[in-house]
């Protein structure tokens, strides 16, 4: 019997590539990136250290940590937008076995159907992703869509 287990990543705070971020930011206008460092920030507006205890208002760009906390994360954001009627839109891997898949469904779900290639990574992702929008006014059980871009070349 073979048993499956993921590859454990080397990091887990890869920054956005900047094609996609133009891409979506031409959608949505961001405001503030809230889970960002000076460096790898994509908007002028950012947080970091206390983003999990700050508020999240406006137009926010999430691109979590894919450790062990991406759930605190992700709860973050879906609390944010049904409390704060905040639009948080967040690049998450696609893991439907986690528990917090739960909120994602929510959402509005746009699978990516290319891997990506983070900045400062030697190559494509290991897993696919998925850009997820949490909106005020949550319809129940949220929208799924295939988002089909590719980097520029």
């Amino acid at each position: 019997m073979s048993v499956f287990t993921e590859p454990v990543a080397i990091r887990t705070d890869w920054e956005t590539p900047q094609w996609l971020f133009d891409h979506l930011d031409a959608e949505f206008r961001f405001r503030t990136d809230v889970c960002a460092t000076r460096e790898n920030s994509k908007c002028a507006q950012f947080l970091s250290e206390d983003s999990l205890n700050s508020t999240w208002t406006g137009v926010c760009w999430m691109n979590p940590p894919y450790g062990k906390q991406i759930g605190d994360w992700i709860y973050k954001a879906y609390l944010s937008a049904i409390q704060l009627d905040a639009i948080v839109v967040c690049l998450l891997p696609a893991r439907s076995n986690c528990d917090w898949w739960k909120y994602v469904i929510q959402g509005e779900v746009r699978f990516i159907r290319r891997k990506l290639k983070f900045v400062g990574g030697a190559s494509e992702s290991m897993f696919p992703n998925v850009i997820v929008v949490f909106r005020p006014k949550l319809a129940q059980g949220g929208t799924m869509s295939i988002l089909d871009i590719r980097e520029p070349r």
